[in-house]
């Protein structure tokens, strides 16, 4: 009886974890979301199908995963750049793609504000998706087996622009990553050993104001002293703004997965947390628009780079990256 006991006292630490999220959706010490997180299955697993399908681009090479897939927590390891269609290079790294419904501004510049219409920027660019919603939309009502499904989600087999982009956006409102090391921490699943203690303790001293926990970023824009790319000549926000106070302005981005969505930065010019780390310690060049909190850099002893490093690996997850509900949907033709 006592074995028994033990044995479901252990399911409940390894496996409570990623069936609390399943089932809340994301847990009580997340803030409230901005965006409604889509609860009907079948508009969730709609969008999901639209996601990952190559018809969304003109010569159907091109879908949502191939600059954002699933291994990589939504990101792309393969370039620093990402790619887009005739193997076109793009100007920035594809950005981590989870816990968007806490998200009011998309793309490292924050040129889109709304999830739901997000997705007409890469499909209309001429090197991502090459493609425009209306060829979109033409090739959908062609399709038997996309009118059955938008019939199923919505009693509507007409599929128009807005019921395709509110596919897109449920399934990607669902894409939360709550399961981590550092999740299990918070709901009193587990401890952190002393090092990723540590790590912690220095976290909270030098990176929590625009890596806000629970989600690890602010949500806002900074300049965290990177040099300007001599070749892309990317000033983030500036380029929409054209404000001084904008230059080298990009989103802050979470801290969740980071062992899954290198390489780092607008422009993907780290490959490793150790790079990282050696930029705010010693590679911080300053401007008007720095963040005020590198001003100085990060004062990081050797072993207290290590330790952070530490803590910043507990907040992988694995359970995320390997949830089937997100995954290639088989039935896609």
């Amino acid at each position: 009886m006592k074995k028994g006991l033990l044995l479901i006292t252990l399911f409940t630490v390894v496996f409570g974890l990623s069936a609390y999220v399943a089932d809340k959706k994301f847990p009580s010490y997340f803030p409230t979301p901005i965006l409604e997180v889509e609860s009907n299955t079948d508009k969730i697993e709609l969008g999901r199908l639209l996601f990952y399908d190559v018809r969304l681009s003109a010569n159907n090479t091109i879908s949502c995963a191939s600059c954002h897939s699933p291994v990589n927590g939504f990101a792309h390891a393969d370039h620093a750049l990402s790619h887009g269609i005739n193997d076109s290079i793009l100007t920035r790294n594809a950005p981590a793609l989870f816990n968007l419904a806490w998200q009011k501004d998309f793309m490292w510049d924050g040129a889109i504000h709304s999830l739901l219409a997000q997705p007409l920027a890469p499909i209309s660019n001429s090197k991502e998706m090459g493609s425009n919603v209306s060829e979109v939309l033409q090739k959908l009502n062609a399709i038997t087996f996309y009118k059955k499904k938008f019939f199923n989600a919505y009693a509507d087999k007409n599929i128009t622009t807005q019921l395709f982009l509110e596919a897109l956006r449920g399934f990607q409102s669902n894409l939360i990553s709550a399961s981590s090391k550092y999740d299990s921490v918070r709901l009193k699943l587990s401890t952190f050993s002393n090092q990723e203690q540590k790590g912690y303790l220095i976290f909270k001293k030098n990176c929590k104001h625009c890596h806000t926990e629970p989600l690890f970023t602010n949500a806002g824009f900074a300049n965290n002293g990177l040099p300007i790319d001599t070749q892309l000549q990317d000033l983030g926000r500036y380029n929409l703004t054209h404000l001084s106070e904008d230059s080298m302005m990009f989103k802050v981005p979470s801290l969740r997965n980071l062992s899954y969505t290198f390489p780092y930065m607008h422009d993907g010019r780290f490959n490793t947390l150790n790079e990282v780390m050696n930029h705010y310690t010693k590679g911080i060049q300053k401007s008007k628009s720095l963040s005020p909190f590198l001003s100085e850099g990060l004062m990081l002893q050797p072993e207290e780079k290590v330790d952070l490093i530490a803590f910043l690996l507990t907040l992988n997850d694995k359970n995320f990256l390997r949830n089937k509900s997100y995954a290639f949907p088989t039935e896609l033709k």
